[in-house]
This record gives structure tokens, C-alpha cells and sequence, in this order.
């Protein structure tokens, strides 16, 4: 047994998604690795980092994937949904357009995910406030009425960034282990409907155990 296997809990699978130029890779970046950067350029396909977190008592690896908002990469990045437990949806509140298209990627992701995924609405780019053209009010009001969660970030000043993906993966964490209430005879900890990869035997709590990756 190496010590790798010890040093987390659970992997949740969490992808970002939205129309490109909304802010995904900074968000990624500035999570994962306290960095911004300025120049950064559109995501080709799908990118992942990972960063572990405390959430109560288990350790949790968060495995985000960055997805390319373009339409020509559609078809290459949908694939990157399955097994995904959490979502964020981020969209540009300077830019009205990429809120308008929301419900677009709402059908995209609930076409190739498991429909109990966690579902966060971001609104990204708080820091340009002065060309706010999404209405915080509408967009929180949008979220509560499709059930996802809400918050407003910005990237480039580090605002609520923590907070979003500290957020998810609590919201996460919480409707796992009331699964494992609910079903103490499981093999395996997930939110899917079923386990692709096979029943495997029932491990000890600090062994990490995939989450539908």
C-alpha cells in the first residue's frame, strides 16, 4: 500500500463549463495553483488540474477538468462529462450573451451526466462591476428556480473563488455520505446510477474511493 493512496479520501470528478472567454481556465488557475494569468489563451479540447481540500473529517482531491467553450471542440469536450459528481456553469456578467446561452449548457450537461450531478451557476468577472450586464438578482433567481447553486466570482482579484469550489465539493461530499447512509451494503461510493468500471471490494475509510471517474 503506498502512502498515495492514503493521503485522500474521496475524488470528485468536477468539470467548467460555459462559452469561451467567460474566465474557466483563470478560475482553474487561480483555484488550483493561486495564479492569473492576463495573456491566457483559449482551452483546446479539455485541460485538468487537481487540488485536495479538507471537507469535516475526509480529505477530498478535486479533479477539475477545464472544458473549451467553443463550439468546433463540442463534441471532443462532451465526452469529458461522464462520471463528472459537480459542474459550475460560468458565465461573464459583462456579457449578457454567454449568460443567455446558460440554458444551452444546462442541456448539454444533464445530456451526458448522471442527473444527480451538483450543478453550481457562476457568474465571473466581478471585478469589471462597471460593465455589469447581468443583473446579480436575475442570475440568483435563475439558479433557485433550476435548483443549482449561485455565486459571483472574480478570477483576476481572487473574489469568492474558494468559496465557489469549497462550496461544490462540500455540497458534494454531503450528498455522498447520505448515500452511503442510505445504502450501507455498497461496494462502491458514488452518485451514479451504476459502477462502469465493476463492483470491487468494500475498502477501509482512508483508502481513496473514485467517484464515477
Amino acid at each position: 500500500m503506498g502512502s498515495a493512496e492514503e493521503d485522500y479520501n474521496f475524488v470528485f470528478k468536477v468539470v467548467l463549463i460555459g462559452e469561451s472567454g467567460v474566465g474557466k481556465t483563470n478560475l482553474l488557475s487561480r483555484f488550483t495553483r493561486n495564479e492569473f494569468n492576463h495573456d491566457s489563451r483559449t482551452t483546446i479540447g479539455v485541460e485538468f488540474s487537481t487540488r485536495t481540500i479538507l471537507v469535516g473529517d475526509a480529505v477530498v482531491k478535486a479533479q477539475i477538468w477545464d472544458t473549451a467553450g467553443l463550439e468546433r471542440y463540442r463534441a471532443i469536450t462532451s465526452a469529458y462529462y461522464r462520471g463528472a459528481v459537480g459542474a459550475l456553469v460560468v458565465f461573464d456578467i459583462t456579457k449578457h450573451q454567454t449568460y443567455d446561452v446558460v440554458d444551452r449548457w444546462l442541456k448539454e450537461l444533464y445530456d451526458h451526466a448522471e442527473a444527480s450531478i451538483v450543478v453550481m451557476l457562476v457568474g465571473n468577472k466581478t471585478d469589471l462591476a462597471q460593465a455589469r450586464e447581468v443583473p446579480m438578482e436575475e442570475a440568483k433567481m435563475f439558479a433557485d428556480n433550476n435548483g443549482l447553486l449561485f455565486v459571483e466570482t472574480s478570477a483576476l482579484d481572487s473574489t469568492n473563488v474558494e468559496e465557489a469550489f469549497e462550496t461544490i465539493l462540500k455540497e458534494i461530499f454531503y450528498k455522498v455520505q447520505k448515500q452511503k447512509q442510505r445504502s450501507s451494503q455498497s461496494n462502491t461510493v458514488s452518485l451514479a446510477s451504476e459502477n462502469p468500471a465493476g463492483t470491487a471490494p468494500a475498502q477501509a475509510e482512508r483508502r481513496p474511493c473514485c467517484v464515477a471517474l
